[in-house]
């Protein structure tokens, strides 16, 4: 492979910016005039206080009783969070580090940002006095290093730090964190942020001759430790550690698809979209979450920058399956497998089980809870195609180990919770209370109903794979597993224009431009029409 892109100056946002990316560090190169910005962020670096442990009160019981006499209060009080100690955040977030800024000076003018993505080096054109020189960046994909080299002919700028205090500091303040403390030394620049709960962060920028090198590491010793990357990494030199970043990238790329599309733009969402799938989910690296190692340092990351699994990290994963890249899967599955006993916990205060399995839909990287959204708790969804994805992992591998000691128990746990949700309607099974991810969640008295698409086409799959595993590992299968295959229909339908159309679910028709259109899954990506 060899393809290189472009990005013109000015890009005077961060989230304009060329991106580089190990798994768990990540850097956003910016900047107008003669300042070159470089954004830091880490994927996991949290702020684990604050959410939800299921409780006794959120049962499916209680939950289906205040659906159906319509008492929103009674949800959201199920729903939310313990009160606020003073000092304490609602929920876990991942939080913003900072940027570095160097200034070429006033007479420099940035120009052109070049990314090669066969080697993850990007290069940085500016002029001075009409004379064009090129600064190069690249990330040490096995550490929270970023390097970057400086051409002779130009003045080393002295880097500039700007944490992200200086934009989130008041609220960050109201949650019990301290101003970080600045390094300004003559050989390393930077400062280093405690957590309240968690061990600190540092960030370092240290100079090496006409090299440059920044860090963000996380420890109890993290300042020492930072030095200490950085010294690794530069003991080669910029030289060096664009070497070893070639050969991870080259090795990445000989194991992707080559994908040649007669249309410039389809062929850089192609070939940019998998090189930050390498970024965003190295298998050395800790999980995709909703922006990976890509901060902003601007503001609290939306969303927490959670993992939401009712459709966001599935979504995230995909390439992983059609790319040829399954180890990337790994991280994932091993964090879900490590979250076992808070599934187990889940599904016995939803339904009373001791066997069952139950993902709430956005969690931290411990599966606490994030948020008092009780559709998202009530979505089995999110589990159901966690299973799917272990499944067609297996399909993909053959890995008959896999399968045995993770994928098989996990569907048999998902399911387990599925059948305890079902309720016989004369010969037939229904879901008497269900919803379709995040559809008309602004009134919750019209955000549920009866059998919705999404949930059936979720239940189907599950047991088409629950029986092919079963077949495969040379089990009995569960027999009420048959019944409900037979006895559940796969999509709920409603007189439409031109005849039966899929419904959200019972009587409900989609209304408005959605951004899940989850009532087509049973189309694609569960295949179960």
């Amino acid at each position: 492979m060899s393809h290189s892109y472009d990005w013109h100056f000015p890009l005077p946002r961060t989230h304009t910016g060329m991106l580089l990316g190990n798994g768990v560090f990540g850097a956003m190169i910016w900047g107008e005039g003669g300042v070159l910005r470089v954004t830091l962020g880490r994927a996991d670096l949290w702020d684990h206080r604050g959410g939800i442990r299921w409780h006794a009160a959120m049962s499916y019981a209680n939950i289906r009783a205040a659906l159906e006499a319509g008492d929103e209060r009674r949800l959201w009080e199920l729903f939310s969070a313990p009160a606020n100690a003073e000092g304490e955040p609602k929920y876990p977030s991942i939080l913003p580090i900072g940027r570095f800024e160097l200034d070429f000076g006033p007479d420099a003018v940035l120009t052109k940002g070049t990314l090669h993505l066969d080697d993850g080096v990007a290069e940085v054109k500016l002029t001075v006095h009409g004379r064009s020189h090129t600064v190069r960046l690249a990330m040490d994909m096995d550490a929270p290093v970023l390097g970057i080299a400086c051409p002779k002919e130009l003045a080393m700028p002295v880097p500039r730090g700007v944490p992200a205090w200086e934009y989130v500091g008041e609220y960050l303040a109201s949650i019990a964190f301290s101003a970080p403390h600045v390094i300004n030394e003559d050989d390393c620049r930077g400062w280093v942020q405690a957590r309240p709960a968690d061990p600190p962060l540092c960030v370092a920028a240290q100079a090496r001759g006409r090299e440059l090198y920044l860090a963000a590491v996380i420890g109890e010793e993290a300042a020492p430790a930072a030095r200490a990357e950085i010294a690794a990494a530069a003991a080669d030199g910029f030289h060096g550690l664009r070497t070893r970043a070639r050969a991870w990238w080259n090795a990445y790329w000989t194991t992707v698809p080559a994908v040649e599309i007669p249309n410039a733009r389809l062929q850089f969402l192609y070939d940019y979209g998998m090189y930050k799938f390498a970024g965003l989910t190295n298998p050395a690296g800790v999980p995709a979450t909703l922006q990976g190692p890509w901060i902003e340092e601007y503001q609290m990351p939306p969303w927490s920058s959670d993992y939401h699994f009712n459709i966001n990290v599935q979504m995230c994963y995909w390439p992983a399956y059609h790319g040829n890249r399954l180890e990337n899967l790994k991280p994932l599955f091993a964090m879900i497998e490590s979250w076992t006993e808070t599934l187990r916990h889940n599904a016995r205060v939803f339904l009373g089980l001791e066997d069952g399995r139950m993902l709430p839909h956005a969690v931290d990287d411990r599966c606490t809870c994030i948020g008092g959204f009780w559709g998202g708790s009530l979505d089995h969804g999110c589990t159901a195609w966690v299973a799917q994805m272990m499944y067609r992992y297996y399909r993909y591998t053959m890995d008959d180990a896999f399968l045995r000691h993770t994928a098989y128990p996990f569907m048999v746990g998902a399911m387990r919770v599925y059948a305890g949700m079902l309720e016989r309607d004369g010969e037939a099974y229904s879901l008497p209370v269900s919803v379709s991810p995040e559809y008309l969640t602004k009134d919750t008295r019209s955000a549920w109903g009866r059998n919705a698409s999404f949930q059936l086409a979720c239940v189907h799959r599950l047991l088409e794979d629950l029986g092919d595993a079963a077949a495969v590992l040379g089990l009995a299968p569960d027999p009420q597993w048959a019944e409900i295959q037979r006895r559940l229909p796969t999509a709920c339908l409603i007189a439409g224009d031109g005849g039966e159309q899929l419904a959200i679910w019972e009587g409900v028709e989609l209304e408005e431009s959605h951004r899940h259109h989850s009532h087509l899954a049973g189309i694609t990506p569960f295949d179960v029409l």
